[in-house]
């Protein structure tokens, strides 16, 4: 018996050991996190998430063999694997290997009609799925085409046509190429678009301009003010874009800091039309509240994007240093990243790429690419979004309750399980997680199927007592109707 007793303390004491560990080791990693991880419910308010993605390592130009990189502006991952980092103020391309440990060349100039030539502050950088080098050569004022290995191919320049203003100064800071050899440019104080030019370099108009819409209140009061006044009065024009990527089908992702923090990001067709999803929270535009954990400076500043494939794209906030990802239908998948000194934070991120599961961050201040790896937690997220994006909506079920036991409140998962159910028509079932991921949408779509469902299975029972009804209806008119009226006329003819 005291044998039996002493294993049970031994039992429950090494139960209560392994219990400690692991809370220990849990709240060790989370602490270890330089930045909060945290998504919006259904009513906008902050919930606390376990983290997408972890700090995984940073690279320097002294890390992989050259000089330290000087204001850097943008990077850019070739369809080779290859990183190419528009070194800015070092007026050089370096090009690093897949896995960013080394410098593969790096292009500080080139042959051009048998003279040499150079950058001067090289903003943008970009490498089409031809293969070929662009570089937004700002301070230059043109678009340098070379090969992978530096061999010059054409220069973009002095675009003229008359839609641009007259003295119009082309300085191009962002630059990317769709599958088509399409180019197009991001230029300084361009307001009315992205600029857009044919493989042979030649200018075709503005692409995606953002309409900036004037409330009536506003036009009011312009039409009363004098004109000098109006000149002082903000200029209604449209909003400069920041940032850019292209799909695999030729859809240019446009980011752009927008004052209201609702809209961010476009994804604009072949036509230059923006067919961005917003999701149920009607927002792409990073934080759904001008502050977070008491930051009252305002809404996001979105300088970037990278389009990830299965209909996932991530934006970079450069003002508070996050990230934030959303699927093709516009639902906020996670947010991670932050400002600070600390590994695995940022002072000035400017640009952000993919790499496999990896997302590589760039940062001018530190002059570093920053990486993070994705946690168990990212992995199941971005596979069950991916399930659903290529139709398999069944297999994306055990993916999402994966999800839940991470994160048992999470609404997003709870949705997805919903709109699987749906897709495999079971409407009940639908019904029940929809509704715990506060889908209105599909709650509603749910509903209606779910009711006729009910209807379609009881039609006969239904019918059944239609015609009982019918029948009795008859029965009453043509007997009990006759009696009640024999009744009435016995009674009137015995008071008279």
């Amino acid at each position: 018996m005291r044998k039996h007793n002493l294993l049970k303390k031994l039992t429950a004491s090494l139960f209560a050991a392994v219990i400690i560990a692991v809370t220990f080791e849990q709240t060790v990693q989370a602490e270890e996190q330089p930045y909060d991880t945290y998504n919006y419910d259904y009513r906008k308010n902050i919930v606390m998430t376990p983290a997408a993605y972890v700090p995984n390592g940073s690279v320097t130009g002294l890390s992989v063999g050259t000089t330290d990189f000087k204001e850097p502006q943008d990077l850019c991952v070739a369809p080779d694997g290859l990183v190419y980092v528009a070194d800015t103020q070092n007026n050089r391309i370096v090009v690093l290997n897949e896995t960013m440990t080394d410098v593969v060349r790096t292009i500080e100039g080139f042959e051009r009609e048998g003279n040499s030539d150079t950058f001067n502050q090289p903003y943008g950088v970009c490498v089409s799925e031809s293969g070929y080098l662009y570089v937004a050569d700002s301070m230059n004022k043109r678009i340098v085409v070379l090969t992978p290995e530096g061999e010059f191919v054409n220069i973009i320049d002095n675009p003229q046509s008359e839609i641009l203003e007259e003295g119009f100064d082309f300085i191009p800071i962002k630059v990317t190429v769709d599958y088509a050899d399409r180019v197009y440019v991001i230029s300084r104080n361009a307001f009315e678009g992205i600029l857009v030019f044919e493989s042979d370099g030649s200018f075709t108009g503005y692409f995606g301009t953002i309409d900036v819409k004037i409330t009536l209140w506003e036009k009011f009061w312009r039409k009363l003010a004098t004109k000098e006044e109006r000149s002082k009065q903000q200029l209604y024009i449209p909003t400069e874009f920041t940032g850019m990527d292209v799909d695999s089908d030729g859809f240019i992702y446009a980011t752009n800091i927008d004052s209201d923090g609702v809209q961010a990001v476009r994804r604009l067709n072949p036509q230059g039309k923006d067919v961005i999803q917003k999701g149920e929270n009607e927002n792409v535009g990073g934080d759904l509240r001008v502050y977070t954990y008491g930051d009252y400076s305002g809404p996001s500043e979105i300088t970037d994007v990278v389009y990830r494939g299965k209909g996932i794209y991530s934006l970079l906030d450069r003002k508070r240093g996050r990230i934030f990802t959303y699927d093709k239908e516009g639902n906020l998948l996670y947010i991670f990243g932050g400002l600070g000194s600390q590994e695995g934070t940022f002072t000035t991120p400017v640009a952000i790429e993919a790499i496999d599961d990896q997302l590589i961050v760039l940062d001018s201040y530190y002059g570093a690419i920053l990486k993070f790896g994705e946690t168990e937690y990212g992995s199941l997220i971005n596979e069950a979004v991916g399930l659903r994006y290529d139709g398999d909506e069944t297999q994306a079920i055990n993916i999402w309750q994966k999800v839940l036991k991470l994160d048992e409140n999470n609404e997003l998962a709870n949705s997805g399980i919903g709109k699987a159910y749906l897709t495999a028509g079971d409407n009940e079932k639908a019904m029940k997680y929809l509704k715990l991921g506060m889908n209105r949408k599909y709650y509603s779509v749910a509903w209606k199927r779910y009711r006729n469902e009910i209807l379609t299975k009881n039609m006969n029972v239904i019918m059944t007592v239609i015609v009982i009804l019918i029948a009795l209806s008859i029965i009453y008119k043509k007997f009990f109707k006759q009696q009640i009226k024999a009744k009435l006329a016995e009674k009137k003819g015995g008071l008279s």
